[in-house]
């Protein structure tokens, strides 16, 4: 039981240690007393007995030291009188302090913060059954050469890989919706975002019903009743979380839908904008579901336990190929792909949060230069009293000791501002960064807490250690032998200042020269020229339902209606009507033939974007004719035969020739194939501003085609400002359907910036790194200088006294100060060089070497740098010569 007793002692010498302290000072004390009792007894006077004692006792002090040596927890007792002695130190130099103490806040707590959005988003597993064996499987074409070759799947081969595969446990499909959700009682009508699951989608998945249940292979069928699963936020929202809307009936498009169940709280897949779930099959028309060519769902499938992802879908690859083959004239791909489902989750942030998660790391070695720079400085101030501190006794690696532990207590008092810094800013990207996925789970939780206790030992030791070493070694001593007439300071300090200084220029060039790239790439997709006019236009979309809206008539007789009332509003100059406005998205593509030209019948067929328009939207618009005419008034109902194709489409497809009278079969959703005569051709306009311009064709919106025209988007062009308009049109809405709702009330110029959110969001937040970098950077110039002219201070003095001009005084102390900056911007240009290769890939219309970038990044750089300069050096010429003399 001798752990036990060593325990107990252990414990005493923690918790009780001043009373054992005590304790063995009156045990010493009465040895002592002892031994000069004695000595009294043997004849010696009082004095001459005490100094005997002391002489056969020893040294009382060392004594006392020497035993203490033994007990336990000496270390924390030294680490405990340095962390008094740092404080003290500290306190001596508020302003120092200060300054440390805000520039690792900003470093630590701007990489906390990236760091719980990184994990949160793109290290967490999703919140599934084993969501390591969860992939998502693609079509691929392998003569695609847009894209990322991760195609979106038919529904008919969905079924075919579930029913003739064994590589899964099994697999699922969903797709996109979106549903009018009709007012009940005082509530307004609204658009949701819908989506349709198949059957086995949530078992697949492990989801449990907060309340209810799921869909039943009966209900997951083209036709059957119709049921729907609403989630947590919608249940919320709308119902105010009662229970007894299961089993009750909601209107969707007009349609009863039964509520069978509620999704739970956490479920948000695949975003959180998703409010309502139908079975997968009730969003298909028969022939659509049965189709090896319509291309709009994804495929989640779980891995059998054993079976590798590559061998799965191997199999999966064969058996498309085979479908392929039999479908070789239709858009049928020839192999299948899969990726984890994380990464099919996180794939469009993935590369944005890396960069910044990098340029926010290289902020945060900027800092710990910077204030690894302030303290070498700061070590030339106090080398006199670290030669004392040596002379008496202490040893290196004490004295590496205290001053590691100043670096520990700066960094830690950092680390707790920058946590709360941290906190906030963490809040305000999850609410504020819309392209954020799973932004619901992003807090700081135990692992952020460790990270954060581990970054701040990481920068104390980053911070601290070259200057602690640097201020004791065996030059540090020399210093009592020198004259208080000694000129400057260390030569090999000097050094270490300006190589950590440039090293802080090189990591600022990079980071400037990424932000810039990423900045101009934002602008050019800002920029971008849609193909229309984007000043003053209001867009308002609206969707009439099918079971309502049922004929011709009836759509048609809505549509004009509503331009009819919108262009009588005061403020309205002109009004049209599209399916879907120029960079609000991709809407669809068909297949298409052109009987003039046939393809071989081992061709695939060609494809193009599809609008529908109304005969004034291209003038509304400004999208200029180049050939034949536009729609009229006369293109209606069933005589809707006739088509505008875009420059594009007519330039791959028509070889020079005049396509005005030819004609372009579409199949759409019917057996029968549609002739369309193209009667103009039509300037190209961009879908997405990412996105090279695609082949579109346009047919008119008049034919009144239920299934085809009932979406529209009214476009208003407008006298002032477009949104003083958007409550009077929708008002124009309600008066011809009050239970219709409308949805993406936006200008052209808020559609630009929506297609742009996330790239101006990831670009926005690396420039302000680099400028905070930069702002770092102008610091550490600022004190390096500053404390190298305080140390030069009697060799100014002397160079001004023997008839130095102002003026070279001027010259000496700014070229000082900017050689190391000069060094660190042609170490930094050649590492933007490597950066801009490696971000290529996000970058639009940028090249990674863009000369107007690298001039705007050197050109900041040195404006900065000479601002830091500036302040030093006209201290510099202040020093009067006979002042500096005397200084000792």
């Amino acid at each position: 039981m001798r752990w036990i007793q060593r325990l107990r002692m252990a414990m005493l010498m923690l918790f009780r240690r001043n009373s054992e302290t005590a304790r063995l000072d009156q045990e010493m004390q009465f040895h002592l007393d002892q031994q000069i009792t004695e000595n009294i007894a043997g004849g010696m006077a009082p004095d001459q007995a005490r100094s005997a004692a002391l002489r056969t006792f020893g040294n009382p002090t060392l004594l006392h030291d020497q035993a203490r040596s033994t007990w336990s927890w000496n270390w924390l007792e030294k680490f405990a009188r340095d962390v008094r002695y740092g404080a003290r130190t500290l306190l001596r130099s508020p302003g120092f302090a200060i300054v440390a103490v805000l520039v690792m806040a900003l470093g630590i707590g701007a990489t906390t913060s990236l760091f719980t959005i990184v994990r949160a988003v793109l290290l967490k597993p999703l919140p599934f059954h084993d969501p390591n064996s969860l992939v998502m499987v693609y079509e691929h074409f392998q003569t695609n050469e847009i894209g990322d070759g991760f195609n979106v799947v038919a529904p008919a081969d969905f079924r075919d890989w579930r029913a003739h595969t064994n590589g899964y446990q099994d697999m699922a499909a969903w797709r996109e919706y979106g549903f009018n959700l009709a007012g009940e009682h005082a509530e307004l009508p609204e658009v949701v975002q819908a989506a349709g699951g198949s059957w086995n989608l949530f078992p697949l998945l492990g989801i449990q019903m907060a309340l209810g249940r799921s869909f039943t292979p009966e209900e997951d069928q083209v036709g059957a009743n119709h049921v729907v699963l609403l989630t947590w936020n919608l249940f919320q929202r709308r119902f105010a979380g009662d229970a007894s809307i299961v089993g009750k009936q909601i209107r969707l498009d007009s349609n009863p839908y039964t509520v069978i169940g509620v999704l739970p709280a956490w479920f948000t897949y695949p975003d959180a904008r998703t409010q309502v779930w139908v079975p997968y099959a009730q969003t298909f028309t028969a022939r659509q579901y049965d189709a090896h060519d319509n291309h709009q769902s994804l495929v989640i499938a779980r891995l059998k336990p054993g079976v590798t992802a590559a061998s799965a879908i191997e199999q999966v690859s064969a058996l498309q190929y085979q479908l392929h083959l039999a479908n070789a004239s239709k858009p049928v791909a020839e192999g299948a792909v899969f990726r984890p489902m994380i990464d099919d989750v996180v794939q469009d942030i993935k590369t944005p949060l890396t960069v910044l998660f990098c340029a926010v790391g290289c902020m945060l070695l900027i800092a710990c230069l910077n204030v690894s720079n302030l303290f070498v400085a700061r070590s030339a101030a106090r080398r006199k009293e670290i030669a004392v501190r040596g002379a008496l006794g202490g040893t290196r690696l004490t004295l590496i000791r205290e001053q590691m532990t100043e670096s520990l207590l700066i960094c830690t008092a950092g680390g707790v501002l920058g946590l709360a810094i941290s906190a906030l800013t963490t809040r305000w990207l999850a609410t504020h960064w819309k392209a954020l996925p799973r932004a619901e789970v992003v807090q700081i939780d135990t692992t952020v807490l460790a990270f954060s206790m581990g970054l701040v030992l990481l920068t104390a030791l980053l911070a601290g250690l070259l200057p602690a070493i640097s201020a004791t070694g065996k030059m540090a001593f020399g210093i009592l032998q020198e004259s208080s007439r000694s000129i400057g300071g260390s030569t090999s300090r000097a050094t270490i200042r300006k190589t950590l200084l440039a090293v802080e220029i090189a990591l600022t060039v990079i980071l400037l020269f990424s932000a810039g790239l990423l900045f101009k790439s934002f602008m050019h997709l800002r920029t971008t020229d849609l193909g229309c006019v984007t000043d003053r236009v209001l867009t308002i979309k609206y969707g009439l339902p099918e079971n309502q809206y049922n004929t011709r008539e009836k759509v048609i007789a809505f549509h004009e209606s509503l331009l009819e009332r919108v262009r009588r509003l005061p403020g309205v100059t002109s009004a049209a009507l599209v399916s879907t406005p120029p960079g609000g998205g991709y809407e669809g593509d068909d297949v298409f033939t052109i009987p003039e030209h046939p393809p071989a019948a081992s061709v695939l067929q060609d494809d193009a974007i599809y609008r529908s328009a109304d005969p004034e939207y291209f003038k509304v618009m400004q999208i200029p004719l180049l050939r034949g005419r536009v729609f009229t008034n006369q293109e209606r109902l069933t005589r809707d035969h006739y088509m505008v194709i875009s420059k594009k489409l007519a330039d791959q497809f028509f070889s020079g020739d005049n396509p005005i009278g030819r004609h372009i079969r579409v199949s759409w959703d019917a057996p029968e194939v549609e002739n369309y005569e193209i009667i103009g051709v039509v300037g190209d306009t961009v879908y997405d501003v990412a996105q090279p311009i695609k082949p579109t064709m346009y047919f008119p919106i008049l034919s009144g085609l239920p299934n085809q025209v009932s979406s529209a988007t009214i476009m208003v062009r407008t006298v002032g400002d477009p949104l003083l308009l958007s409550v009077p049109v929708q008002k124009q809405v309600a008066a011809l359907d009050p239970s219709l709702p409308v949805y993406d009330v936006l200008t052209m110029q808020q559609i630009l910036g929506k297609t742009t959110a996330s790239q101006s969001f990831s670009a926005t937040l690396t420039l302000a790194f680099a400028l905070l970098s930069l702002l770092l950077a102008a610091i550490g110039l600022y004190g390096v200088l500053s404390y190298l002219i305080a140390q030069r201070i009697t060799e100014i003095g002397i160079r001004i006294a023997l008839g130095a001009q102002r003026s070279q005084v001027l010259r000496l102390v700014l070229l000082d100060g900017l050689r190391p900056v000069f060094l660190g911007l042609l170490i930094g240009l050649a590492g933007g060089a490597v950066v801009g290769t490696l971000i290529r890939s996000i970058l639009f219309g940028t090249s990674p070497y863009d000369p107007v970038v690298f001039a705007a990044m050197i050109g900041s750089l040195l404006l900065t740098a000479v601002a830091a300069c500036a302040i030093p050096a006209i201290r510099a010429l202040k020093i009067d010569p006979m002042q500096a003399l005397r200084t000792e």
